[in-house]
C-alpha cells in the first residue's frame, strides 16, 4: 500500500510541533525531512534534540521517512572532485546523514545534491562514475549498519551535468551492488528525460526505486498544474511500488498548508482511481 508524506522545508520558519500537527490534521502519514531545516550542519545537531523530535513525530502519530536535499547548505562536499580527500570528507558526512536519519527514526537517504556532483573541469563522466562508485562501496557498510537505504536520484540537465537519467543512475548502482543503495524517482526530475514519459519510467524502475517524490513541473505541489497525476499513480500500483510517496514542492507562494491540503488530496484520488481501474 502507498502512503503520503511530505517535505518540511515547505514550511518555513514553522515551529517543528506545529508542522507535525497540520500535515496530521490535513491526512499524511509521514515527514520527511530537510537537515538545514534542523542544524547548519548534521553532526551540529545533539542526540538531545534528535530524539526530541524524534519523539514530536511521533506524539503526532507520524512517522519519519528520512532525509533528503542532504548537502543543501554545506560547505566543503562534493561527490566527484578529483581530491581524494574531499571524496572522503563527503562520504563521512553522508554516514553522519544516516546515523541521524537513524535517530530522527527515518530509514532513507535522498541524495540529489546536483551542485555537489556536477562534473568539475578536467573530471569526464567515467572518472565521476569511478569516484561515486569508489565513495559508495566505502560507505555501504556504515550505511547498511544504521539501517538506511540510500536512494540515488537522477536529475535533470537543467540541475546537473551528472547523472540525468534512471538507466544512468542504474548503472552506477549495479556497480556498487549493495541492497541498502537503491533508485530514487521523482516527477520534475523523471519529466526531463527525453524520448519517453514518467508512468513509462515508472512501468520499467519503481518496483526496484526506494523512493518517490511527487510534485508538477511548475514546481508546486500535486494537482497545482498541468501534470496529470492519474497515469502516474495507475503506474506506480501497476509496477508493484508498495512504498512511500513523498510531496516535494519548490514554489511554495501558495502557502505551505494550501499546498500540502491540495497535493494530498490529487494524490489521493488518483491512488484510489488507481486501485479501482
Amino acid at each position: 500500500m502507498i502512503r503520503f508524506g511530505i517535505c518540511n522545508e515547505l514550511f518555513e520558519d514553522w515551529d517543528f510541533a506545529d508542522v507535525c500537527a497540520t500535515i496530521k490534521r490535513l491526512g499524511y502519514d509521514a515527514i520527511e525531512i530537510a537537515p538545514f531545516t534542523l542544524a547548519s550542519r548534521i553532526d551540529a545537531l545533539s542526540g538531545a534534540r534528535r530524539s526530541e523530535i524524534a519523539r514530536i513525530v511521533a506524539d503526532h502519530g507520524l512517522e519519519t521517512i528520512g532525509l533528503h536535499w542532504l548537502l543543501a547548505k554545506t560547505e566543503g562536499f562534493y561527490l566527484t572532485s578529483p581530491d581524494a580527500a574531499i571524496r572522503r570528507k563527503t562520504g563521512d558526512y553522508l554516514v553522519s546523514l544516516a546515523e541521524a536519519c537513524r535517530d530522527l527514526g527515518g530509514s532513507i537517504l535522498v541524495f540529489g545534491s546536483p551542485k555537489q556532483r556536477d562534473l568539475l573541469p578536467g573530471v569526464t563522466y567515467q572518472q565521476a562514475i569511478d569516484y561515486c562508485v569508489e565513495t559508495f562501496v566505502r560507505i555501504a557498510p556504515a550505511i547498511a549498519a544504521a539501517g538506511v537505504d540510500f536512494c540515488l536520484e537522477p536529475l535533470a540537465k537543467s540541475e546537473t551535468n551528472f547523472l540525468n537519467t534512471c538507466a544512468e543512475a542504474e548503472d552506477l548502482l549495479a556497480r556498487v551492488n549493495h541492497p541498502n543503495f537503491k533508485l530514487h524517482m521523482d516527477v520534475k526530475a523523471q519529466s526531463g528525460e527525453t524520448g519517453t514519459t514518467v508512468p513509462e519510467l515508472i512501468r520499467a524502475y519503481a518496483a526496484r526505486a526506494g523512493h518517490f517524490h511527487a510534485q508538477d513541473v511548475n514546481l508546486r505541489g500535486p494537482g497545482m498544474g498541468d501534470v496529470d497525476f492519474g497515469p502516474i499513480l495507475r503506474a506506480l500500483v501497476e509496477s508493484g511500488y508498495d512504498r512511500r510517496v513523498s510531496v516535494e514542492a519548490f514554489d511554495f507562494s501558495p502557502g505551505a498548508e494550501e499546498t500540502a491540503r491540495r497535493s494530498l488530496e490529487c494524490l489521493k484520488a488518483a491512488y484510489q482511481a488507481a486501485l479501482q481501474a
